[in-house]
Order: structure tokens, then C-alpha cells, then sequence
């Protein structure tokens, strides 16, 4: 029978960039660029860490691609004999943390991996997947493998202990920025004409502007204004190609300051003006 790391590098086209194992467990990093995957049923459950790359990765489900999207910091678990359907949009760089079954059923810990589970907060299984890539790439001594394997089992114990998330009274307030965040991200994608004020969205994640703009963009590789504006000129594209509305009603809508400002914003992102996308793609 093929290991998970077998079906997803027939299903990449390629082997992933480094992978280690922890007894029976696999621990893999694999890159991707663009393009919709149809991962077919692995034999065991798997933890994923989106670790890098772009922030819009998005599942297939009820017949359609999610309105949320896995970012970098979100996690997400794939049952055991269930196939997926994947789309990048540009650069991914996730982890996977394959998990026996038998393992999982010693441990009386099969019900969290037995649903699908997309995109969700947590700093910790981050954080250690990150440490154990950066080890990976640095030389090679007996230190450095005692390490690894200490922060690899720290990883396969925090995988078991299980994933539910825990109330927002209870976090710490690091570890509930980081989820605060993930929140207004998906808010952000899913309204992008609202009211995305620098000072609106550090309020909404109890920090200050200052400290709001430096997590946000350790988290997502972006500021969060240069976040805002993607998702509206996303949103625009989405308008242009399937409805009738004009240049001015779609800036408008999507809450730029004049069809002005609009077209300037979307020659940059997309390298042409809007009516120039929209005749190119009717």
C-alpha cells in the first residue's frame, strides 16, 4: 500500500523538498505554485501546517471552492480515506504530519482526525513546524539531530494532545491575536468593500495600529492595507468577468475613493486597466 507522502507526490508531480520520519509518522514540506490538485484518499489522517507562500489556498466543498482560505499560521486536517480537491493560488508551502491509524486508536485520539478540518488557528503546531524546518537545512551535527528529534516529538505530542480550539477567554494574549487575526482575515476576504481602517481592523484584534501592522504582516508576508487591496481588486476581477456592472459602480462597491483611484490600483495589480481585463476575458 503507498504512504501518504507517495499519493501527494504523484498528485504535485513532485518529491517534497525535505522530509524526515518519526517512527511509523512522516513529517514532509512540499512547494506548489498555481493550480486546482485532486488529492485522492490517503491511508492515514494528516496534520497540515501552512508554513509560507501565498495566503490563498482554498478547499473544495458542497460543490464549490470555501469563501475561506488557509493562510500562513493556520493548520488544517485531512481524514484518513477521504479525497480532496486543492487551489493555489500562486506559491504554497505547507508540512504534512502523517499520522498512524493504529497510533491514533492506542491513544484513544481517532475522533479529531476522523472530519475534515480547514484552516484553523495554531501558533504552537506553527511554531515547531517551523523550528524543525529551519534544523532541517542547517548542517548537519549530532546536536542538531538530537534536537530535531526532541522538537519532532514535542510536534507528534501536540498532534495527539488534539487540535479543538479553545475558547477566546482562555487564550494568552499572543496566542489569541494570532487567532483574532486569522478571523479578521477571513472577514476581510469575505466583505472587502467594508471597513478595513488600519485603526478598525487593530481594534477588532485588541492591539494597537503599531503592534497590529507588525503581526499581521509576520503572519501573512503583506501589510494588512496591501491585503485589503488585493481582496477588493480580487473582488473586482470576480465583478469585471461575470457581470455587467460599470468601471465606476464596481469602484464604488468596493469602497475605493474614485474610479480614478480604482483603475490606477488595478493597472498595477493586474497590468492593464479594468475595461482593458474585461474585453480581454469576454
Amino acid at each position: 500500500m503507498p504512504s501518504n507522502e507517495t499519493i501527494i507526490a504523484k498528485t504535485l508531480g513532485r518529491a517534497p523538498d525535505r522530509s524526515v520520519n518519526i517512527g511509523a509518522w512522516q513529517f514532509a514540506r512540499w512547494r506548489q505554485f498555481i493550480g486546482s490538485y485532486e488529492l485522492p484518499a490517503l491511508v492515514d489522517p494528516v496534520f497540515v501546517v501552512h508554513v509560507g507562500g501565498k495566503p490563498d489556498t482554498r478547499l473544495w466543498e458542497a460543490d464549490q471552492w470555501s469563501k475561506s482560505r488557509s493562510i500562513p499560521g493556520c493548520a488544517t486536517i485531512v481524514p484518513a480515506g477521504v479525497s480532496t480537491g486543492w487551489r493555489i493560488d500562486g506559491e504554497l508551502d505547507v508540512v504534512t504530519v502523517s499520522v498512524p491509524v493504529d497510533e491514533l486508536q492506542r491513544q484513544s485520539a481517532v475522533d479529531q482526525f476522523r472530519a475534515m478540518r480547514f484552516a484553523f488557528a495554531d501558533p504552537l503546531g506553527i511554531a515547531l513546524t517551523r523550528q524543525i524546518l529551519g534544523e532541517l537545512f542547517a548542517a548537519q551535527t549530532e546536536e542538531r539531530a538530537n534536537y530535531i528529534d526532541t522538537l519532532l516529538g514535542a510536534l507528534r505530542a501536540h498532534t495527539l494532545r488534539g487540535t479543538t480550539p479553545v475558547a477566546d477567554a482562555a487564550f494568552p494574549s499572543t496566542d489569541f491575536s494570532a487567532y483574532r487575526i486569522h478571523q479578521i482575515m477571513n472577514d476581510i476576504l469575505a466583505h472587502p468593500e467594508g471597513d478595513h481602517t488600519l485603526e478598525a481592523l487593530a481594534q477588532r484584534a485588541g492591539l494597537t495600529p503599531s503592534h497590529f501592522c507588525r503581526v499581521f504582516k509576520k503572519s501573512t508576508g503583506t501589510t494588512p492595507h496591501q491585503y485589503v487591496m488585493k481582496a477588493r481588486l480580487d473582488r473586482a476581477q470576480e465583478l469585471l468577468g461575470a457581470s455587467d456592472m460599470s468601471i465606476a459602480a464596481i469602484a464604488d462597491r468596493l469602497g475605493f475613493t474614485s474610479q480614478s483611484h480604482f483603475t490606477r490600483a488595478f493597472r498595477q495589480y493586474a497590468g492593464q486597466t479594468p475595461s482593458g481585463w474585461r474585453h480581454t476575458i469576454q
